[in-house]
């Protein structure tokens, strides 16, 4: 596409929508959001940058085989499991850790986490394999 002020605005825009997106990965276990949301999010400013600047410079950027990140993104979400199984639970239960911050304070970090992040690479890599091959 050829217009200058879309060319621009997209620059601007898709920052702010990757940005949006991974905050939507980070409180998806807390609140509402989660992975499946963050990657439709995600998967909108790709298209997004995809119809601007082409499917070349969205392969350039990503710089990884989209069906590598489903691959990836199911392996991250099948081992997220494990740590609940391995403390005599039930697969995929949850299981939290807490992680020293400087300045005395503590930050959870928990099973469904990498969870969400696996459900975000699977959903993204099925998009951009969509956006991708139409292109």
């Amino acid at each position: 596409m050829q217009s200058l002020i879309l060319r621009t605005a997209t620059r601007v825009l898709v920052s702010m929508i990757l940005v949006f997106s991974v905050y939507l990965l980070l409180r998806g276990h807390n609140a509402t959001g989660g992975g499946f949301a963050a990657a439709l999010v995600a998967g909108t400013g790709f298209s997004l940058y995809t119809m601007v600047e082409g499917s070349a410079a969205v392969r350039r950027g990503i710089r990884i085989d989209p069906r590598r990140l489903i691959a990836a993104g199911m392996a991250l979400a099948l081992a997220s499991g494990l740590p609940g199984f391995f403390a005599g639970a039930p697969f995929m239960t949850g299981v939290w850790w807490s992680l020293p911050l400087f300045g005395g304070k503590e930050v959870a970090l928990g099973t469904p986490l990498f969870f969400d992040m696996g459900v975000f690479a699977i959903v993204l890599g099925t998009i951009l394999t969509l956006i991708l091959s139409l292109e």
